[in-house]
């Protein structure tokens, strides 16, 4: 690990976040929580960062006309009503959705939700043109609402969205476009940039009461939320990006913060017998390698040397060292999972079947496998990604020969290269990017590996496309009967696994370490978890 230490000095973060500390320790129920994030994600209504930016300065301020199940933690969470009430497919048409919004509610700075507000929040996420456009929250949700052809007003309270292929999973997709009110950017002097600052308003149980540029972002309760049965019962929460995991360890250890998310793995006992509380959970989520199948200088053309790779990887031995917080990972999804499928490659570690497909492919002790993969030091559901990368760089070499290269990157930056072509000049010299991806449901797979969606137009970074996916898929989109949905949803899974656009790696579990303070908090199986029911001694 020695080579990456430059990128662990982050000394004069934990400095100020020993300040902040101070000031939050006034406000007895302020939960102070360490975000693996290297900055405060943006705070206009569309935060960056990924989904560590959606789960802390997302959903707990803004909203979506869907919203996230989180009241079950004993199954994957599914879509509940949001600020909408309802919603609909029309049976005539069944490109079109119709949305009934939710009557009475108010954005925090008081000024009324309706539908044209929805329509104003589209139009600055879709209409280039528009007054409101903002690039930066335009480029997120365009790329995770693919297949958004139109919308429109119906009336006050209602609706409607046209999608440019028929998609069973659309209101997934919905919940990822957040509703920010009009006219705090109209006294913001129509500046996203003042917008940040004044501070945004949403619809959530929070609202942005502080934000400090590079260094912390204070959420308060709302007290006039809309669902009064979801009343949050902290008054503040402080959130402090700390990306080295040794820096959130510390912090939580001397009482700087009461929550870190991704605690050091080897860490875990002595937190727990120190009277800490760790959790962890089983969810949707994968970390890979995504392989570069169209670049011309890339080894993945070959479906033979990605493959490969899979049977190469130790992937028992990664969780080993990640210290039980991982599963193995052998698809896109668990293979508990129903949709799962039956692929004919079930990836194990298998150096002499890994050696002979590279062998195949014209790599070999001589000519040995070389490539570049871009990294980044922390981020959103990476977990530690530099030590598990210098893993796996040492168990490839080891098992099959082969010789791995990184360039290590900020994770914004890592983010924007998934968005890019494979001509792009931000991954010209890498055949292979370690982003981390959610596995929730078919929507998320729509965008990482429908032909449709290769960049800029979603995450399909690789370029994967093959016909009989792409035929399972659309039975999917258009099924009426979820026995029929299911069984396309799993022949489709059998062709990712066994085309393996991405070398599969691990799947974490989602760890997370606080205070015996903090009460009241369920860890269910999403990316993004209910802060509403927290609360502190």
């Amino acid at each position: 690990m020695s080579r990456f230490r430059r990128f662990s000095a982050y000394a004069l973060g934990a400095a100020m976040l020993a300040a902040a500390g101070t000031a939050a320790a006034q406000q007895p129920r302020t939960l102070r929580i360490g975000m693996t994030a290297s900055d405060v994600p943006t705070t206009t209504g569309m935060p960056n960062n990924g989904f560590e930016g959606m789960r802390f300065l997302g959903y707990p301020i803004f909203e979506a006309l869907t919203l996230w199940d989180l009241s079950d933690a004993t199954r994957p969470a599914g879509l509940r009503p949001g600020l909408a009430e309802r919603w609909e497919q029309d049976a005539a048409n069944p490109r079109i959705w119709r949305f009934h919004l939710r009557r009475g509610v108010t954005f925090h700075d008081g000024t009324p939700f309706n539908a044209d507000a929805v329509v104003w929040n589209m139009d600055r996420f879709f209409r280039n043109d528009s007054p409101q456009f903002e690039p930066q929250g335009s480029g997120i949700s365009r790329a995770r609402v693919t297949i958004l052809d139109s919308y429109r007003k119906v009336d006050d309270f209602t609706v409607e969205m046209t999608t440019t292929r028929v998609a069973s999973y659309f209101p997934y997709m919905v919940v990822y476009l957040l509703m920010t009110s009009p006219q705090s950017f109209e006294a913001a002097g129509r500046d996203w940039a003042r917008v940040a600052a004044l501070p945004p308003a949403g619809t959530g149980p929070f609202r942005l009461s502080r934000f400090v540029p590079r260094q912390s972002a204070e959420l308060s309760r709302h007290d006039g939320y809309w669902d009064t049965g979801r009343r949050a019962r902290l008054d503040r929460i402080l959130l402090v990006p700390m990306p080295e995991a040794n820096t959130r360890l510390a912090a939580l250890r001397s009482g700087q913060v009461d929550w870190i998310e991704v605690p050091p793995p080897d860490a875990i006992p002595s937190l727990r017998a120190a009277g800490f509380q760790v959790t962890t959970g089983s969810y949707p989520h994968v970390w890979p390698w995504m392989f570069q199948m169209q670049g011309e200088n890339s080894p993945f053309r070959d479906v033979r040397v990605r493959q490969a790779l899979n049977y190469c990887v130790d992937r028992a031995g990664l969780v080993q060292l990640l210290n039980g917080t991982a599963e193995p990972s052998v698809g896109w999804l668990k293979p508990s999972d129903p949709a799962f499928g039956t692929p004919e490659n079930r990836y194990t570690l298998d150096p002499a079947r890994g050696r002979a497909l590279l062998a195949e492919a014209g790599f070999n002790a001589q000519r040995p496998l070389r490539f570049r993969v871009m990294i980044s030091t922390s981020g959103s559901g990476q977990m530690l990604p530099l030590p598990m990368n210098e893993f796996l760089q040492q168990n490839l070499r080891e098992a099959c020969g082969v010789q791995v290269d990184f360039e290590v990157t900020d994770w914004s930056n890592l983010l924007v290269a998934t968005r890019s072509a494979a001509n792009a000049p931000v991954v010209a010299n890498v055949q292979a990017l370690n982003p981390s991806s959610p596995s929730s449901d078919p929507s998320v797979m729509a965008r990482y590996f429908l032909r449709a969606f290769q960049p800029p137009n979603g995450f399909n970074w690789p370029g994967f496309s093959d016909d009989r996916f792409e035929a399972a898929f659309a039975r999917l989109e258009t099924a009426r009967d979820p026995a029929e949905a299911q069984a396309a949803y799993a022949e489709a899974h059998a062709r990712v696994v066994d085309h393996a656009p991405w070398l599969f790696i691990v799947h974490d579990l989602n760890p997370r370490a606080m205070s015996r303070r903090v009460r009241g908090f369920t860890s269910v199986q999403s990316w993004f978890q209910d802060l509403v029911p927290v609360s502190l001694d």
